[in-house]
């Protein structure tokens, strides 16, 4: 299919795996549900990404189109001059009686009007650039879900433009996950940092002992949960009037619990990646 661009990538949480262009999310969901029906794969389709402009300070610069690229420890963001992103131009053709919601919608995701013009009495078009990382997170799928189907839109490329981004990353018992970073606008940071770690914790299971999971960006950590590890009952067998016996074993029980956390490593199954990068 010549219509798909294929790239080679591996990350360290889930295996080799491709980078895949599509047409859009439709042209997308068409190719996944043949994967799974025709060729019986089991596959995991991460978030969609687009590529970041680094330009150095002493002359240079280079295209990042994965987060373990960026550029984020301090060391080599001091020699970055600054990060560009790229923009398109969006024509969004609306019904009047859906101008609002439109209008919202381009704001909300950082964009800025060039132009609006009625063509006929109840129809309305739009002129907006907007980041494109920000019009394939499924920016058609809620243009049509706010306006019932009646929205069209068209694009073109409308180069790049200086950005705050930053490399958002998921910590388990402060070690990165790979498979979960992003680049995104600093903006959106403690939105997204808060919906991750939330939703991540939904998918790991509880270990013997605690799980600490947050969100940061470089040393800052924007968001925080915690599983709870399993206890168990130590007091069982004891008599409730043996009070220093009861101390000390739960005492012992605290000491063994410090242990655990200091060398046991984290088990994270697939299904878990799998259920938190799917929508």
């Amino acid at each position: 299919d010549r219509s798909i661009t294929v790239q080679k990538e591996s990350s360290q949480a889930l295996g080799a795996g491709f980078r895949l262009g599509f047409l859009g999310t439709l042209h997308c969901s068409v190719f996944e549900d043949r994967l799974r029906q025709e060729h019986g794969a089991s596959i995991i389709i991460t978030p969609p990404t687009v590529p970041v402009k680094v330009i150095w300070k002493g002359g240079g610069e280079d295209i990042v189109t994965s987060p373990v690229d960026f550029p984020a420890d301090n060391d080599l963001r001091s020699k970055v001059a600054e990060i560009q992103e790229p923009y398109v131009l969006v024509t969004l053709t609306v019904p009047d009686e859906y101008l609002g919601r439109a209008i919202e919608l381009c704001e909300a995701n950082r964009g800025e009007q060039k132009s609006l013009e009625y063509f006929t009495a109840t129809q309305v078009i739009l002129k907006y650039e907007l980041p494109l990382a920000q019009l394939v997170d499924d920016f058609f799928g809620k243009l049509k879900g706010y306006t019932k189907g009646y929205a069209s839109l068209d694009y073109e490329d409308a180069g790049w433009r200086t950005g705050d981004i930053v490399k958002l990353q998921l910590l388990v018992n402060k070690s990165p996950v790979d498979a979960v970073a992003r680049l995104v606008h600093s903006s959106q940071v403690n939105r997204l940092g808060r919906e991750w770690v939330k939703k991540f914790k939904e998918h790991v299971d509880r270990q013997l002992f605690e799980i600490i999971i947050q969100a940061a960006v470089g040393p800052k950590v924007v968001a925080r949960e915690t599983i709870k590890p399993y206890r168990k009952d130590v007091l069982a067998k004891l008599h409730a009037s043996d009070v220093s016996r009861r101390r000390k074993l739960l005492e012992k029980q605290k000491e063994g619990r410090k242990k655990l956390r200091a060398f046991g490593n984290v088990v994270i199954e697939h299904e878990a990646f799998q259920k938190f990068l799917s929508k």
